[in-house]
């Protein structure tokens, strides 16, 4: 099996590093814990649970095919205050200033706090091939029902289907378990008025505690899984990837990398009007093979933001369950969702596979392209990034700006350019990891580009744009020139967008916005003990563009 789901004599100290996992796994086992195999259940318990609300006027499109009841549904829960994730909450094991045995007491009051209350388990799998097949377990109490069949449905549930699968699929390493995922979302705490998401990466468990948002779940759970993948061979992805099959038989294989709202899923899901075969992998979280180059799924559905999803969309009827949205009834009588954010700035929405009927889950392909999506006014709509350093350190600076789908802690400005590396706010391994990881990929001949899906020096990139510039590349048609005298950098002649290297004014701001990212790399070196710094090229070949601009 992927990981070690039972008592195993000889690995068990190596499953079992400190006192966080046997604390956290135990109370899986109490006699108030009730486990959900099935996803009728599941769905029955979150549609009855208080405040749920049933949309009588959206039903389920194909419910049966889904295991769920023939009438079933799309079911919406709305938290309070709080409807993004946590970042200021998190405390990992192994980071400077965590005390993990502090933690592990505050935890174990917590679990002993939730003896009297119903407790709902529900088992997993993360990652949809047999070459990675993680299995989790999670815990929450009752109450909390959606949480609960929001995550069976956002990963793969365990079902008759997959269980032989899992059976079948290769051991990844003799040191990681399964996962165990514990959470109290009505938990307080003087000492943590944000919350607790304390996680034990190299353990494969956490206990999210104080936080009833659905993406403290999902991407926690992604969190433990990634740092499973990292740890044995493969990229860990927060993107989308993608397969283009030309009317000439041509393959073009691509993943884009970035936050939410910066276009990823509008880019993996865009259909180019028919002019290829397109075959979609995932628009969120998959994982890379280094050496053999193949990218598995890590999630079957996919959990989008409705922004842009208007009353009536078409794309609406593969919806599942929704989240932080409001509600109104027509004329008839029927319950439907109000979308495009009125209610607050993240609603969301978990869609099921079938909005995609082109979806895979293992492409074998190896990629040809790397796109790093950007929200920085002095960036391009298209950079081509020359140089397997370049490439891999501007992904490790990714520029863009906060988004609704992140609380920020006091005195936090929301609008502020920073650097997420990789796009990935999730990792709980070394930044040098991911660094490493995809240099190899730039090295071994994939092409990296940033694309800047927000606006430059006030003109706005439409999707448009980007899908065009997608596309010339595809097609090899993209005719590329240098980026002034700036070593490594090229970009195409675009009508709408004049890039002036000369403009002293420009250029100070291309200057200082890179500086910007040598300034990240240079922080890294000491930041957290010196945990993520990078190697001397990765500084150096940012260093080279800046002397070229001086």
């Amino acid at each position: 099996m992927a990981t070690i789901g039972a008592y195993d004599e000889e690995n068990f100290k190596k499953v079992n590093k400190t006192q966080v996992r046997p604390t956290v796994e135990a109370v899986f086992y109490g006699n108030n814990v009730h486990r959900v195999l099935d996803l009728k259940e599941a769905y029955n318990l979150a549609k009855n649970s208080p405040g749920t609300v049933e949309l009588t006027g959206m039903p389920v499109y194909h419910p049966t095919e889904q295991e769920l009841p023939q009438d079933a549904n799309v079911l919406l829960f709305n938290d309070g205050a709080i409807f993004g994730r946590t970042a200021a909450a998190r405390r990992i094991v192994g980071w400077p200033g965590v005390d993990a045995n502090a933690l592990c007491t505050v935890v174990r009051e917590a679990i002993f706090n939730t003896r009297h209350r119903r407790m709902y388990q529900a088992d997993a799998y993360v990652g949809l091939d047999e070459d990675f097949m993680v299995k989790a377990h999670l815990l929450l109490p009752e109450g909390y029902e959606n949480n609960l069949y929001n995550w069976m449905i956002n990963f793969q549930y365990d079902n008759e289907r997959y269980r032989p699968r899992y059976a079948a699929s290769r051991r990844i390493s003799d040191t990681d378990g399964d996962i165990f995922f514990f959470a109290d979302p009505d938990w307080s705490h003087p000492d943590f008025p944000l919350g607790l998401a304390f996680f034990s990466p190299e353990e494969n468990c956490a206990a999210v505690l104080g936080l009833r948002y659905f993406g403290e779940l999902k991407k926690g759970t992604l969190t433990l899984a990634w740092g499973i993948a990292a740890r044995n061979g493969y990229a860990a992805c927060h993107g989308g990837l993608k397969r283009y099959t030309m009317k000439d038989g041509r393959k073009f294989v691509m993943a884009a990398f970035g936050l939410s709202g910066s276009g990823k899923s509008t880019i993996t899901h865009a259909k180019h009007d028919g002019r290829y075969d397109i075959m979609v992998l995932h628009d969120d979280a998959f994982i890379v093979n280094i050496k053999d180059k193949y990218a598995i799924a890590m999630e079957p559905t996919y959990f989008d933001k409705l922004a842009d999803y208007p009353i009536g969309c078409e794309d609406n009827k593969y919806l599942l369950t929704i989240q932080n949205c409001g509600a109104t009834v027509t004329g008839d009588g029927r319950k439907v969702a109000v979308t495009e954010d009125m209610r607050n700035g993240n609603g969301r929405s978990i869609k099921s596979r079938l909005w995609s009927p082109n979806r895979v889950d293992r492409i074998d392909e190896p990629l040809n392209a790397i796109f790093w999506l950007m929200r920085d006014p002095t960036i391009p709509p298209v950079l081509k990034l020359e140089g397997p350093s370049l490439g891999a350190v501007l992904g490790a600076t990714l520029a863009t700006k906060r988004t609704s789908a992140e609380r920020l802690a006091p005195g936090v400005d929301p609008n502020a350019l920073v650097c997420e590396p990789y796009a990935n706010p999730f990792r709980t391994y070394p930044l040098s990891m991911d660094y490493e990881r995809f240099k190899t990929l730039l090295a071994d001949g994939v092409d990296c580009y940033i694309l800047n899906t927000a606006d430059f020096m006030g003109a706005k990139v439409k999707k448009e744009h980007t899908l065009g510039i997608i596309e010339a590349i595809v097609e090899g048609r993209a005719r590329w020139v240098p980026f002034g005298d700036l070593p490594g950098l090229k970009t195409l002649d675009m009508p709408d967008f004049k890039v002036d290297l000369n403009d002293a004014a420009y250029r100070e701001q291309l200057k200082a916005r890179f500086q910007d990212r040598l300034n990240f790399v240079i922080a890294r070196e000491t930041e957290r003990g010196g945990v993520d710094r990078l190697p001397p090229d990765a500084r150096e070949a940012l260093e080279a563009v800046i002397a070229a601009m001086r």
